[in-house]
């Protein structure tokens, strides 16, 4: 039986704009997660850089969950995961999953909306991934955390599972392989490949945050006594996951209750 699929870009690439139009596989799909991420863990197995979209399988009646991570320098003891229901069904339809990734800064979109943005600064040191990478899509089997912590499983008996994908973008510095030189010169810009946030994308992308983000490490007080150090706190999100989960992001003192332009390719298992 195979437990995972996948396919990879053929270049490796030192920032850029990467993305895709995916459509997630339908019905019962706990612990099935669908990835689609930067990394060069093939080339630095101890040391890796990761930037990464999952989705986290999904159970009849509940919310569509997406969440966010990256990696750099081999930093996989340092989680900085984020969460988020979708406002859709995304089994339904193709919708848009975007990275923008400069030497300075990490942005995550939904349909063109800002989800979430990580500013390099000087105290995450290598933690901020700044080595080339490979752009992959898999699908595979994550029964043990995936959906609910590890709660429900794979059941095969509503597969196989197919996640589809089209409309890729892949605009950024092509590195040799060997050499581990950049090509640049055909980059060039382009109306459709954003290069920051607007102000009325960020506006989008605070309304995002505060009506789906469902976890952030930046919040998180059992992880992490004092937030790292590219948090950027914002009360209102404080609030939010604060009655959301009352232990995780309150004072621990509460119990949890109510409050709380690519050929199109198919990847399977």
């Amino acid at each position: 039986m195979t437990l995972c699929s996948g396919f990879a870009s053929h270049d490796l690439y030192l920032h850029g704009y990467f993305s895709a139009s995916i459509k997630l596989p339908s019905d019962y799909t706990a612990g099935v997660v669908v990835a689609f991420y930067l990394s060069n863990g093939d080339m630095y197995e101890k040391n890796h850089d990761e930037i990464d979209f999952e989705f986290l399988g999904h159970i009849r009646g509940k919310d569509w969950k997406v969440q966010t991570n990256i990696y750099g320098n081999g930093s996989t003891n340092i989680g900085r995961e984020e969460r988020y229901n979708l406002w859709f069904d995304p089994s339904e339809d193709f919708h848009q999953y975007s990275i923008l990734w400069t030497d300075s800064k990490i942005i995550f979109y939904v349909d063109d909306v800002p989800i979430r943005e990580i500013k390099r600064t000087k105290s995450m040191g290598g933690d901020f991934p700044s080595k080339a990478m490979t752009l992959y899509s898999t699908i595979w089997d994550a029964s043990n955390w995936a959906t609910n912590g590890g709660k429900y499983k794979v059941n095969y008996k509503y597969a196989p599972y197919v996640a589809e994908f089209s409309d890729f973008v892949l605009h950024g510095c092509a590195v040799d392989p060997i050499d581990h030189v950049t090509n640049c010169d055909s980059v060039q810009s382009s109306e459709t490949v954003p290069s920051d946030v607007t102000q009325l994308e960020r506006i989008k992308m605070e309304n995002f945050r505060l009506k789906h983000m469902t976890y952030s490490y930046c919040y998180d007080k059992i992880r992490y006594k004092v937030p790292l150090p590219e948090c950027v706190i914002d009360l209102r999100e404080a609030e939010r996951l604060r009655k959301f989960d009352p232990v995780t992001f309150g004072n621990g003192h509460h119990r949890r209750g109510k409050r709380h332009h690519i050929k199109e390719e198919a990847a399977s298992f």
